[in-house]
């Protein structure tokens, strides 16, 4: 090719510095741009540039610390690459940078820097020559070096031809490297093949430099007989495998060469392919050893098989091996054994839990039903109750009564479905729900799953979780559940769903449907004191680091802790209230392990010895030991110390001193309370005021009250202020339900709303130790209500003796322990006058033929 052919580069240069490897002639090369000057230099020169030349800039390489970054501009390298943007991508996570991909030319020498900002700007002086490329050229027609120059070309060629015939000539890559051996000019070969094989940045910096071939084939040659010879030594270590073994790892390197040509390679990293390799045929034979259903094997391996095609450069390998190690993470056949001993099953829950009767009996059936039917699937239970009375306890000793994994997943305030579902892996940073993360938690297919306040599940623009539920919690659907993120079918007929509510009326009735509703109701005194010294009290012991020789609860004191500084349906507040004796003893226990000689003196009952007496006292460092002492026993006096006043006191007596005033009971989400109604009269104009955050159930229980009693008020003789048969006429009536800050609503308020009002107008006192509940109608029946046991029990933890409810709760009462049906005197009204005759005593007026109230509980 003639010399007229040259083609000259631009004498002025942007200089891009870069220390992420070195550029030679005829490489192509990916380079990062992050820095202040090489960004402000592809914004100005390369995006904003028209011309071909405005694309041309030099490469240097930055042989400082890339971590010692400056404001200074380094001292820059004296050789460059003259180097071709062919492509110029930008991000911006996580930081802004731009991704140049540049083809270099030929080198340069820096004559003169310019300019520094807002990029380096240099008169540059082209070293090589840079020919046009026509066609392929002809070896024969080629002039070929003379002397010393020619022998080292040839040998190069040689070397480089065999390097190129070690590789498998059937791949189309080694076969194009092949052909462009014979097409190349020689002189341009020691900086291709440079950039090829493994060379180090110094020594590629090295044939940079070298500026006259002759001296570039000197400092090639030695680096590309290097690799033949690692080559020949990777291949001896390899004989005992077949031929095509041999190469697979030298084609995959190869391979990295066609996918990112210029990139610093090496060919000797083919040992991390091979473990790559290693990877998927293990994994592989995971997929296949994983005992999963036939349509998730063929999605396994049909993604296994995408996978082996993937570059590790590619984000979708990420996903798509993680998919994979979770699909082999997954209990698709993996199970326990259950224990169907139903003797021990019996023992255990009765050592775990007092009372709780229906839960463990419930228990018990599901595994008699088991020992008959092995393929029975396993129930959906929801155990709705007050909190603190063991739901979810109770739900980890089933899991261990069945010799089961347990796992927990709390729902208060989830309100998105891809929570219960999944993410589909379209979306970046996507994951399998809780229901497929649990079940690779425990690994096994039938643990017990306990699903934690699921009547707390939220609704948001993501979706509605407990719709979402639907198709986990039936046992005609679960058995072919699809995460959204697996996007194949997981039985869940095996599980065993527990669901825990404090009240079904947030829960959605779809959802309910689904699952088996069962009641846990407060705990009766007797049942805490039970619980409290069988549980409560040893593990609040262990805990603090004390021993029942040391602290002492007698049962009264523990009585009187539950009756006078708590009032809850559950446990949770007398747990915190021994937990504050304990460390009240605690302290007292540390206080008196020493003691000062002072103190020693002082204390003559402390057990140190008196002055005079021959025992003498262990003594450690100057300090008197107290002897072992007899345990703390917590007494009326010590537990007032302890805790202070009482915070409940007794006050029924001393509210109902007046008329207008009686006791209705209500039902919380925290259990049964007691509820004091109060009315008063004044002159007025005949209007009715309700108080106390009533709804609109209340209020028009309120005025069916008003109703039935003007009805009827010359059969009771109720009058107005002015004598007058008409109890609103001339009169105003205040109607207030105290604790005025809490809402409340139901029907069940309305007995006790006509007995409060009876005795506004007649004047007479409601009995004191009376409570009752019971919705009204016009014509003054009494309707059935429901939570009755809760408001029994709340009635007895009051201390009250009476307790009027519709008689068609009668029902209800053998929920209710029989020590409390016992104490307490049950009277089922079906009307009005059963109710009055009952609260009053000695009956009410106006009622004939006084009705013999009998003592239900005799019945039971």
């Amino acid at each position: 090719m003639s010399s007229n052919s040259g083609i000259r580069i631009p004498s002025r240069l942007p200089l891009l510095l870069t220390h992420e490897g070195v550029l030679l002639p005829g490489s192509t090369m990916r380079i990062s741009v992050d820095t202040a000057r090489n960004m402000q230099l592809v914004k100005t020169r390369l995006l904003k540039g028209t011309s071909l030349k405005s694309t041309i800039i030099g490469v240097i390489p930055n042989t400082r610390d890339p971590e010692l970054d400056t404001e200074d501009l380094p001292s820059l390298h004296s050789i460059g690459t003259a180097g071709l943007a062919v492509q110029v991508v930008g991000s911006n996570w996580p930081k802004p940078h731009y991704t140049l991909l540049i083809t270099g030319l030929c080198r340069f020498r820096v004559s003169q820097l310019l300019k520094e900002v807002p990029f380096p700007l240099a008169e540059v002086e082209q070293l090589d020559k840079l020919e046009q490329y026509t066609s392929p050229r002809n070896t024969s027609e080629a002039a070929t070096p003379e002397g010393e120059l020619g022998e080292l070309s040839q040998r190069f060629y040689q070397a480089a031809v065999q390097l190129v015939g070690m590789l498998d000539m059937s791949v189309p890559v080694v076969a194009k490297l092949r052909r462009l051996l014979d097409s190349l000019p020689k002189e341009t070969l020691p900086d291709v093949l440079a950039s090829m094989i493994h060379t180090s940045n110094k020594e590629k910096l090295q044939v940079l430099d070298a500026v006259s071939l002759e001296e570039r084939f000197k400092k090639t040659l030695p680096l590309l007989t290097r690799q033949i010879e690692g080559l020949k030594l990777l291949q001896k270590t390899r004989k005992s495998r077949p031929d095509d073994d041999k190469r697979v790892k030298l084609v995959r390197a190869v391979g990295k060469v066609g996918k990112f040509p210029g990139r610093p390679f090496s060919l000797d990293e083919d040992g991390d392919d091979d473990e790559d390799g290693d990877d998927n045929t293990v994994l592989e034979r995971k997929v296949k050893g994983a005992n999963m259903p036939e349509a998730a094997l063929r999605v396994c391996l049909k993604e296994l098989k995408r996978l082996k095609k993937m570059p590790q450069s590619m984000p979708e390998y990420a996903l798509t091996r993680n998919y994979l190690d979770l699909m082999v993470e997954l209990p698709w056949s993996k199970s326990t054994t259950d224990c169907l001993d139903i003797h021990s099953a019996r023992v255990l829950l009765d050592n775990d839990h007092y009372a709780m009767e229906k839960l463990k009996r419930r228990v018990l059936e599901y595994l008699a039903v088991r020992q008959l039917k092995s393929t029975l699937k396993g129930p959906i239970l929801c155990f709705v109750g007050p909190p603190g009375v063991g739901k979810t306890s109770v739900g980890r000793s089933i899991a261990r009564t069945l010799g089961r994994e347990f796992h927990r997943i709390a729902l208060g305030g989830v309100c998105d479905q891809s929570d219960i579902r999944g993410h589909r892996r379209t979306y970046v940073g996507s994951m399998p729900g809780r229901i497929i993360n649990g079940l690779k938690a425990v690994g096994v297919n039938n643990p017990v799953f306990l699903l934690d306040e699921v009547d707390k599940l939220g609704k948001s623009l993501q979706g509605d979780p407990a719709a979402a539920l639907l198709e986990v919690l039936d046992p005609e659907q679960n058995h072919s559940f699809t995460d959204h993120y697996l996007n194949v079918a997981f039985d869940l007929s095996q599980v065993l769903f527990i669901a825990t509510a404090n009240t079904t009326a947030t829960i959605p009735p779809a959802l309910l449907d689904r699952m088996e509703v069962l009641q846990v109701q407060g705990y009766t005194q007797e049942e805490k004191v039970e619980i409290a010294h069988r549980h409560l009290i040893p593990h609040q012991l262990e805990q603090h680091g004390l021993t029942p020789h040391q602290l002492q609860i007698p049962q009264d004191t523990t009585l009187d802790i539950i009756s006078k500084y708590t009032r809850e349906a559950g446990v949770r507040s007398l747990e915190r209230k021994i937990g504050a004796i304990c460390r009240a003893v605690a302290v007292k226990v540390a206080e008196g392990h020493k003691v000062t000689k002072s103190e020693a003196d002082l204390n003559i009952r402390s057990g140190c010895p008196e002055k005079g007496s021959n025992r003498t006292p262990d003594k450690l460092d100057g300090t008197f030991l107290r002897p072992n002492k007899m345990p703390i026993v917590i007494d009326h006096i010590a537990l007032k110390d302890i805790l202070g006043p009482h915070i409940f006191e007794m006050e029924v007596s001393e509210r109902l001193t007046l008329p207008g005033v009686a006791i209705g009971l209500a039902w919380t989400p925290l259990g049964g309370e007691i509820m004091f109604v109060e009315a008063s009269r004044m002159e007025g104009e005949g209007q009715l005021t309700l108080t106390g955050q009533l709804g609109d159930v209340m209020k028009e229980s309120a005025h069916l009250a008003i109703s039935w009693l003007r009805s009827n008020a010359k059969t009771y003789q109720l009058t107005n202020l002015v004598g007058g048969l008409d109890p609103l006429e001339g009169t105003d009536i205040h109607l207030h339900f105290p604790a005025g800050a809490v809402t409340k609503d139901g029907p069940s308020a309305g007995v006790t709303m006509v007995t409060v009002l009876a005795s506004l107008f007649s004047g007479r006192l409601v009995r004191s130790d009376v409570a009752m509940t019971g919705e009204i109608t016009l014509r003054g029946l009494v309707l059935p209500v429901g939570g009755i046991k809760d408001k029994v029990l709340a009635a007895h933890r009051a201390g009250l003796k009476r307790v009027i409810i519709p008689k068609r709760n009668e029902k209800d009462l053998e929920e209710i322990p029989a020590n409390v049906r016992l104490e307490l005197d049950f009277v089922g009204a079906s009307n009005l006058d059963e109710v009055l005759n009952a609260a009053f005593d000695g009956g009410f007026p106006g009622i004939s033929n006084p009705v013999t109230l009998p003592q239900i509980t005799s019945k039971l």
